[in-house]
């Protein structure tokens, strides 16, 4: 298992070392174990986690090397992805995985507890709400995610919880074209701009993925995000 482990992560550039593998097939054992009785994923067998989860959450370093003293918050991580493989993979970056669900937190904690891991929280709640916060608000270096939402929302999630100067990186499926130009006014208006959009395949498969990375320039004003709900139902 870990060699078929160790030989994909190398195909995207990283080392893992034998601490590593074991916390990620960890990871992998309680996902199929709480999968039983949540959906979690849809996504079980190993070779499909490694590559459809592990190596697409971790792939974002083809967009950005992350810094031990970044702070990283994952908005709507679901069953801890991207968060809790970035985790793994670069221990002394400090990660916040917010949830809406609190039995994917209840999970989130059960993995965190497994395998040992500090400099890592989880929320339960609307990202909505903890963004007007002052102590989550333009608190981050990086945003992440994966959450299945059009740029124009996700934006508005995100972008109020990262530093100026710091970047949103959103997960994004492929034929992006429509939607980036959908955006561009939220993105603006948050604050953001768009820097680069990077589109790859995953390792020996026709999988593709899209990173947008979204540089915050200005403080983004004080009325976004809108009142939990609105930023999904009316985007900018």
């Amino acid at each position: 298992m870990s060699d078929f482990l160790k030989d994909n992560l190398k195909k995207i550039g990283y080392e893992a070392d034998e601490q590593q593998c074991e916390q990620l097939n960890n990871f992998h054992k309680l996902l199929c174990e709480w999968n039983e009785f949540m959906n979690l994923t849809g996504i079980t067998e190993y070779e499909d986690v490694v590559i459809k989860h592990y190596l697409d959450s971790l792939a974002v370093n083809c967009v950005y090397s992350f810094k031990e003293s970044d702070k990283v918050v994952d908005i709507g991580t679901g069953a801890g992805f991207p968060g809790l493989p970035l985790k793994i993979m670069y221990p002394k970056v400090f990660i916040t995985l917010l949830d809406s669900l609190n039995k994917r937190i209840n999970f989130l904690n059960e993995v965190i507890k497994a395998n040992g891991l500090t400099g890592i929280e989880t929320l339960h709640g609307r990202a909505e709400d903890y963004a007007v916060k002052n102590e989550y608000r333009e608190q981050y270096d990086v945003c992440v995610s994966r959450a299945v939402a059009n740029l124009s929302t996700l934006s508005e999630y995100c972008l109020p919880y990262v530093k100026v100067g710091g970047i949103f990186i959103a997960y994004k499926a492929s034929n992006l074209d429509e939607e980036l130009k959908a955006s561009e006014n939220a993105v603006k208006l948050l604050g953001g701009e768009i820097e680069n959009v990077k589109k790859i395949t995953l390792p020996d498969t026709d999988i593709e993925r899209t990173f947008v990375v979204v540089r915050k320039k200005t403080a983004t004003n004080r009325k976004y995000p809108r009142k939990a709900g609105l930023p999904g139902k009316e985007p900018l």
